[in-house]
């Protein structure tokens, strides 16, 4: 597979932090962030790497060199004067015969491109964008995707967003060859690659859209780049792969997340529990995996829409996402046993084996994420919740007063559970 490293960025937001360097060439614990994409990509057997580069290009081919170097082929593409985030792709045209990975410059990754490559594959568009939840939506380009994981709606970061799932632009592109047949490139200018080549697919339906909660940050800010440096020194980075079993922390909603209304048919309703934000954010900076499992047999009754429910989740992700917090994916049963309800859809009134204390939303999500269920707790203010963690062979905390369930621990707030989630697992990776 060939890797397309766009890397002529100057980088104004981040030039206090190093302004005698190109973007892509700032250093982390003592290498370049280029370095550290190419030995990402070195890895899972990328071995040759195409750097596009413009300014202080020389200070990239100086310490990178030509040929094989660092494990790859690298060869360049020189800007003789800007030509945006795409115009020099261009020139890959008829050099190019199979389908390439195209990343930028200045974001520090680890992922399987295996999974990213056969998902690309199976949609057979002519780009897949890898999009991620961030905690920071709001200066971000959002991506909407139907159910079939097919682009509908972009959102740049300058435009005026309301409820909004919180799915960005990670900066990661697998793109068909095909691709560099489109008219845009048939002549040499300064072209932007969201603006004017992938956002442009959307109408046409050919923009896939793979999202994942692996490890993707930008050096957008000085703030970030101090950001990325904790993580790298953690080994945040190899360990959000999905190569690697992940840890997750599985939260209900109604309760938990949002305050208790008994049934939540209107988004109106949807407000967060006081430091339910917070809480999230934290599991989140430990590296867990945090993901919604919530039963939602209003859909069966016929009282909400799965449109609805969207509209509703859009707001809590919004309402996390203001706070610097996130989800990493929500899972949810639509079913409901009992018959009789004045409007009810007749195909999800069903013994299911996703509704809790039953186990299904756990085993899609383990068979998604590469999850380690044992490694993992589930969070909840009901007997239901804490059945359905132990029956998945996950660790639980109760929270409230609700629960007579035996739990492992029994706080009073999500707040508080998550904190002593985080202290066991602490002294645990310490034994």
């Amino acid at each position: 597979m060939i890797c397309v490293i766009m890397a002529g960025g100057r980088g104004t937001r981040i030039a206090e932090v190093n302004s005698e360097v190109p973007k892509p060439m700032i250093m982390i614990l003592g290498k370049p962030i280029l370095q550290w994409q190419i030995e990402a990509l070195v890895r899972q057997n990328v071995k040759k790497i195409v750097m596009v580069i413009g300014h202080l290009g020389n200070v990239i081919m100086d310490y990178f060199g030509e040929g094989e170097r660092f494990g790859a082929e690298i060869t360049y593409i020189v800007e003789d004067s800007p030509l945006g985030t795409a115009g020099a792709l261009g020139r890959l045209r008829g050099k190019v015969e199979e389908d390439f990975l195209l990343v930028n410059g200045d974001i520090i990754f680890d992922v399987d491109l295996k999974r990213l490559y056969q998902y690309h594959k199976f949609k057979n568009k002519l780009a897949t964008i890898f999009t991620h939840p961030n905690d920071h939506p709001f200066d971000s380009g959002l991506i909407a995707a139907d159910e079939e994981g097919i682009a509908v709606k972009w959102i740049s970061k300058e435009e005026p967003r309301s409820w909004c799932q919180n799915r960005t632009n990670a900066g990661i592109h697998m793109c068909s060859a095909r691709l560099l047949d489109l008219p845009v490139f048939d002549h040499e200018k300064r072209i932007d690659l969201d603006r004017e080549v992938l956002k442009p697919l959307i109408e046409r339906k050919l923009l896939a859209v793979y999202d994942s909660p692996e490890y993707v940050k930008d050096m957008g800010t000085p703030k970030r780049y101090c950001e990325v440096q904790e993580d790298v020194k953690h080994n945040m980075l190899q360990q959000k792969n999905l190569l690697n079993q992940q840890k997750a922390i599985f939260l209900d909603r109604d309760g938990t997340i949002n305050q208790y209304v008994g049934f939540l048919r209107h988004m109106d309703q949807m407000k967060l529990v006081d430091g339910a934000a917070e809480a999230v954010k934290r599991i989140n900076e430990k590296g867990f995996l945090a993901i919604v499992v919530t039963n939602q047999p209003v859909i069966a009754r016929g009282e909400l829409t799965c449109s609805g429910l969207k509209e509703i989740h859009n707001k809590m992700e919004t309402l996390l996402g203001e706070k610097g917090a996130y989800i990493d994916d929500l899972f949810f049963c639509p079913h409901h046993p009992d018959r009789g309800f004045p409007g009810e859809i007749a195909e999800l009134k069903c013994d299911c084996n996703c509704r809790k204390p039953k186990t299904g939303l756990f085993v899609q999500a383990a068979e998604k994420y590469n999850i380690n269920l044992s490694q993992s707790w589930m969070i909840g203010d009901s007997d239901t919740d804490i059945l359905a963690g132990a029956n998945a062979g996950c660790k639980t905390a109760a929270i409230g007063s609700k629960v007579q369930a035996r739990a492992d621990i029994h706080e009073n707030t999500l707040a508080d559970a998550v904190e002593k989630i985080l202290e066991l697992s602490d002294i645990q990776e310490k034994l």
